[in-house]
């Protein structure tokens, strides 16, 4: 990572424009990636989710590629162990040859699993420890024959744990269709009763010869003494369905319960009807009890949105984005923290090009609608389609547009860079008055760097609530809180005074919002 951070500097001192992507050997495409790196119409919708940390990988807040060799991986399957920890699950996973963008590199593992006991995710997730075969090295949970048109992979879809048992829904792939199709042998339920260490399969199975069965892709829901298990077909394209088992018979697929539309009846899983229409992928399903309703998640075409219920049966509201692909390209996943205290839900939110998972946030009214979207347009940058910076972002002096693999999400940021000087970037936003705001942003800087600033001032005027800061050398959240006052519009800013010779900074995903 430091070679990484080197050779950025070097490019950028020497004023050259990032390189396109390289080109790296794919061993395999997970089913969210595949499609996720498609070519899709990102919708225009904003996006009121922040990004609150990098969860794996290079300059995750605990250094997943350093301390268990998971330097690339998706997904981020989260449920609660019942003995104080958080249970992560996460899809093909890569070591250190793994290099941007995407699914490549050796040291393939299916999937791994990480272990949280963090509490406090308002600064981020941290893991304490993973299951592992050797020292600082996650394991493969559940071999996989890693051949195509048999069986290219095995791929974790939703965790529960019933009593110190915990449960984990899997997908076998076969083969990687066109964006958003893929095919599955079938889908079943192993099961671990060492916190995740060691894991049985031949569990209750959902075959699939035919393409067209309706679980091969799940959630996990217990509650009322049942387990709940809402299923998608392979794919992107299909509804979502829904079963239930008692939770003391999970391992029994006689015992399972599928939704009619009217009741709940035993035998083929063909007489469930959907309880959401398509397209429905990669979904999360909570009761989340800050709202007294059922609530989930899914990507729905380009955007992982929310819906809610007052039971698992529905009637579910109309969806509601949670993060546009205008903002985050390349996303999928989106997968609810169980530990989400509310009236903030957090979700684990996977990105193709770093093929890496963030942990976003976004905060819900009472009833279940998403309220405080992040004021600040274009957040991150996706929309700047040119090296020129653009609307509704503005430059003072010299900066534009990195298109590159070094942005902290995604494929972009913004940069001011010259050798005397002020430089900045900026944006008029609009606020409440007399209203408490946190303003929050990834930044960092060249090395000779003596003289930065973030914060918040007067629209063409002067600072009234900034941080100063020196030399950056990776990715750094900064905060800056403020009151508006009589203010019903401030510009946000992050600049530097170049009298050290040729100097630069970066900027990636700010937010401002309500605390």
């Amino acid at each position: 990572m430091q070679l990484l951070r080197i050779t950025i500097a070097l490019i950028l001192l020497a004023g050259l424009l990032p390189a396109a992507h390289a080109q790296a050997t794919t061993a395999t495409t997970t089913a969210t990636a595949t499609s996720a790196a498609a070519t899709t119409t990102a919708t225009a919708a904003r996006s009121p989710a922040v990004v609150v940390s990098k969860l794996t990988g290079p300059g995750s807040l605990s250094a997943t590629d350093v301390n268990w060799k998971v330097k690339a991986t998706d997904l981020g399957i989260m449920w609660d162990n019942g003995a104080g920890q958080i249970l992560a699950a996460f899809g093909d996973t890569f070591g250190d040859t793994w290099r941007p963008p995407g699914a490549n590199g050796d040291d393939w593992r299916s999937q791994v699993l990480l272990r949280s006991t963090d509490r406090n995710l308002a600064d981020g997730m941290s893991f304490s420890g993973a299951a592992t075969d050797a020292p600082g090295h996650a394991k493969q949970l559940i071999p996989s024959k890693k051949i195509d048109g048999d069986e290219i992979t095995v791929i974790p879809t939703a965790g529960v744990s019933v009593g110190t048992r915990q449960y984990l829904a899997y997908m076998s792939v076969r083969h990687w269709g066109d964006p958003g199709v893929w095919d599955t042998n079938h889908a079943s339920i192993a099961y671990s009763d060492d916190n995740g260490q060691n894991w049985v399969t031949g569990g209750p199975r959902w075959d699939n010869p035919g393409g067209t069965n309706h679980f091969q892709m799940a959630a996990f829901v217990r509650r009322d003494g049942y387990v709940y298990l809402f299923g998608t077909p392979n794919g992107r394209n299909g509804a979502a369905y829904l079963a239930r088992v008692p939770e003391t018979a999970v391992l029994t697929k006689s015992a399972y319960q599928y939704w009619t539309g009217d009741a709940w009846r035993t035998g083929q899983d063909t007489q469930a009807v959907p309880v959401v229409a398509a397209p429905v992928s990669e979904l999360s399903v909570q009761f989340n009890a800050y709202t007294g309703k059922w609530l989930m998640t899914y990507l729905r075409g380009s955007d992982v949105v929310l819906r809610s219920a007052p039971a698992p049966t529905g009637p579910w509201s109309a969806p509601s984005v949670v993060a546009s692909s205008a903002d985050f390209p390349g996303l999928y996943g989106g997968f609810m923290h169980p530990w989400s205290p509310g009236p903030d839900l957090y979700l684990a939110l996977s990105e193709w090009t770093p093929y890496n998972v963030y942990l976003i946030r976004i905060r819900l009214n009472p009833d279940a609608t998403i309220t405080n979207p992040n004021l600040v347009g274009d957040p991150s940058f996706e929309r700047q389609t040119t090296g020129t910076v653009s609307a509704p972002w503005a430059v003072r002096g010299n900066g534009g547009i990195d298109h590159g693999t070094w942005a902290f999400t995604a494929d972009r940021n913004a940069f001011v860079r010259y050798n005397r000087g002020w430089h900045d970037l900026h944006q008029v936003v609009a606020v409440e008055r007399n209203t408490n705001y946190t303003l929050t942003g990834r930044l960092r800087t060249s090395p000779n760097n003596d003289n930065g600033f973030f914060g918040v001032r007067n629209p063409g005027g002067l600072p009234f609530a900034e941080v100063n800061f020196r030399a950056v050398g990776a990715w750094t959240k900064f905060t800056v809180t403020f009151n508006s006052g009589q203010r019903g519009s401030v510009e946000v800013f992050a600049g530097i005074w170049t009298d050290n010779g040729d100097m630069w900074l970066q900027l990636d995903d700010v937010a401002l919002v309500k605390p």
